[in-house]
């Protein structure tokens, strides 16, 4: 059984006018004993953007900026900029985010090399209709029938394309290549590109023909996670594999209920997963956890490692920032209990 310590709430929202709202999501960089928080900072009426925060050990805030980092910047991203997450690679921070025009979600990234000056890509996930990833992805019928599911939003001024969110770097190439994860609902799928100019509209053409064979994890069972996944912080380099913190979503008669989860990937294919836990690494049981402004939600999005405790930080309740910890060995361990054994990957 693996022991888990929450922190209680470690950020709130302010009376400033960016995150007079709420504040979830966190982004961590870590160097050293010093952390790096970038977080999704809500104004009233569902504006986002990023805000900036320092910690001095894995708990303290002693820095936090009065202004947001990011804003949006284009028409894409008009209704915010939500959900960032952060890795550095070859000198350079990728950082990767949600943009919201108040109809589509999708991921985008910039990178910075000093989080004060930052180059914007704009969207690197496909910009695609539901109808035209369907076309593509129904050619292999063994795909999961939940990715043809689809809620449509009406809006005539606005085109309205496949929701694709979750963006997530590795913190360093793979076999000479980028590699990201993303989420088409309701699995976790994943890209590496040598360049990122490779991502074009042929590129994905090709990648949904092929949609199975880039399916890192879908739903299973009935549990904590049956309804959908979504990656959640940057993967973690172990001596086992890359050890993934996601969160699992699933339908109750009250709600969803998001949880945190965890899974091991092989260190050279991140498509083949090594080990899955069962159970959830933990739930929203603390009131934090359990009502804001969407109940029932724990959201992992960035961690932390002193010595051997790995600290999770999350969104609570789509309302505050708090923080969970875990022995990394005993997760480890734990999760060489749950191997996988019926992976096709």
């Amino acid at each position: 059984m693996i022991k888990v310590k929450k922190h209680g709430i470690i950020l709130k929202k302010t009376h400033l006018s960016f995150e007079d709202d709420s504040v979830l999501n966190p982004a961590i960089f870590q160097e050293d004993n010093t952390l790096h928080m970038l977080y999704r900072a809500v104004r009233n009426g569902n504006y986002s953007t990023v805000g900036y925060c320092k910690l001095n050990g894995p708990l303290e805030v002693v820095e936090r900026n009065d202004t947001p980092l990011l804003i949006p910047f284009s028409e894409e991203e008009s209704n915010g900029v939500e959900d960032p997450r952060i890795v550095k690679i070859e000198g350079t921070f990728f950082i990767t985010y949600t943009a919201y025009n108040g109809i589509n979600a999708l991921g985008a990234l910039v990178t910075s090399t000093d989080l004060k000056t930052f180059e914007r890509h704009g969207i690197i996930v496909p910009i695609f209709t539901f109808d035209e990833f369907k076309k593509l992805a129904e050619c292999n019928n063994l795909i999961n029938a939940k990715y043809f599911r689809h809620v449509r939003h009406f809006d005539h001024k606005k085109e309205i394309y496949l929701w694709d969110k979750d963006v997530v770097f590795f913190p360093r190439k793979i076999d000479g290549k980028f590699a990201f994860l993303h989420r088409i609902r309701p699995g976790i799928q994943l890209v590496m590109v040598e360049d990122l100019k490779e991502l074009t509209k042929e590129f994905w053409n090709h990648y949904f023909l092929h949609f199975k064979k880039h399916i890192v994890m879908d739903p299973v069972g009935i549990n904590h996670e049956s309804g959908y996944l979504g990656a959640g912080a940057p993967p973690i380099e172990t001596e086992l594999g890359w050890l993934l913190i996601y969160h699992g979503v699933y339908d109750t008669s009250a709600g969803y209920i998001y949880s945190a989860a965890a899974a091991l990937l092989d260190i050279d294919n991140p498509l083949k997963v090594i080990a899955r836990l069962v159970d959830p690494l933990f739930i929203p049981k603390e009131e934090y956890e359990l009502k804001g402004v969407v109940n029932n939600v724990v959201f992992p999005t960035g961690t932390a490692l002193f010595d051997d405790t790995l600290y999770i930080y999350y969104g609570a309740a789509d309302k505050c920032i708090a923080a969970a910890s875990v022995s990394l060995k005993e997760l480890l361990n734990e999760l060489m209990l749950n191997k996988v054994t019926n992976e096709s990957n």
